[in-house]
């Protein structure tokens, strides 16, 4: 009777998070099935849109349909965001997550590029074929940006702007493609999916349920790291230094915060989605709600920033929301990085973002 009742007590103090302890087999099936596939879907049906959108603008420059596209960069900005950080199976074959956003780039290798192309016309350019054996520096969301939003963009809306749209229009189509077989990938019954949920001794990378569980909770543990380091510091200002606000991703188009938040969401959504927590023996109820109310931390404070990052590293109040999310990563750190995998028994050993 007294067992029962503590179970009852326990349920009751935690509504959000009882549920029955799920296997390791079905925390990675529940990853891949509530969150993995639908996040790639939403980037392969924002990047079609794109994709239609800019060949609208090319067919018909105006004001209008150049407004459009550039309406729609943001949505493709949130949907690449949130999968951004799942750096593992089809996103990092071929190159594909720096084709798609080549980033941190501190010497200004793509701006040069993008312009160079812009200035000569090069005709290599303004086909997806010939695009995609290019530098990755050229075939990205940055590039897409600037050519969007930066200097001389605004030729877009006129019949002067023909060769910028077509460029515009086959990166588009290049990434859409990208993102429509990263997708299909994920849904093909016999390929990585399978190969999560049943790992196998034969197979190099899965060779058991620990090792899958380590690259989900890895990716938890340094797509934190990785969002403060590369995405808020360096613009931010590191100890005390000055901010940088046009060293910032996306600072052109107004997306710097947006994919901030977007790229928390996703994690977010990975650690909710798989309920990870609850396969954990011990803690698993305190690792889960400290990490959940450390992600809705960050997103109070990053829906805050809103307008230029000039704006806002101006603006004492958005800077404590800016320092407010560095705080909310650190504690998502500790906890999916140390406290989870201890709990589990595993280790997130290294990652690939290290050194970028």
């Amino acid at each position: 009777m007294r067992l029962m009742i503590a179970l009852l007590l326990g349920l009751l103090a935690t509504p959000a998070l009882a549920q029955l302890h799920p296997t390791g087999r079905a925390v990675v099936a529940d990853a891949i099935e509530k969150v993995i596939r639908p996040g790639f879907a939403e980037f392969a049906a924002q990047t079609g849109e794109m994709k239609s959108r800019l060949a609208a603008l090319c067919a018909t420059a105006s004001e209008a349909n150049l407004a459009a596209a550039r309406e729609q960069f943001g949505p493709v900005v949130s949907a690449w965001s949130r999968i951004e950080l799942f750096r593992f199976g089809p996103l990092m074959t071929d190159n594909r997550s720096d084709r798609i956003l080549f980033w941190p780039d501190r010497k200004g290798i793509a701006l040069k590029q993008v312009q160079g192309i812009l200035a000569e016309a090069e005709e290599t350019a303004v086909t997806p074929e010939r695009l995609a054996g290019k530098s990755v520096a050229v075939q990205g969301l940055g590039a897409l940006e600037f050519v969007l939003f930066g200097t001389g963009s605004d030729a877009l809306a006129t019949a002067d702007g023909f060769f910028r749209c077509d460029y515009a229009s086959a990166i588009a189509e290049l990434m859409s493609g990208t993102a429509a077989q990263m997708s299909a990938e994920w849904n093909d019954p016999e390929g990585i999916s399978a190969r999560m949920i049943r790992p196998s001794e034969t197979d190099a990378t899965y060779r058991s349920n620990d090792e899958v569980l380590e690259e989900l909770v890895g990716v938890m543990a340094h797509g934190v790291e990785a969002i403060r380091d590369q995405r808020i510091l360096p613009f931010l200002g590191r100890d005390g230094a000055a901010p940088k606000p046009k060293s910032a991703l996306f600072w052109r188009s107004n997306q710097t915060a947006p994919s901030i938040l977007a790229n928390f969401a996703g994690l977010e959504a990975l650690l909710v989605g798989s309920d990870i927590w609850e396969y954990a023996p011990t803690e698993q109820f305190s690792i889960g709600e400290g990490a959940i109310a450390a992600f809705r931390q960050a997103a109070a404070a990053g829906a805050t920033v809103t307008g230029s990052v000039e704006e806002a590293v101006a603006d004492p109040a958005k800077v404590r929301a800016l320092t407010e999310l560095v705080t909310a990563s650190q504690t998502i750190g500790k906890l999916t990085g140390e406290d989870l995998p201890a709990a589990l028994g595993l280790s997130v050993g290294f990652s690939s973002l290290d050194g970028d």
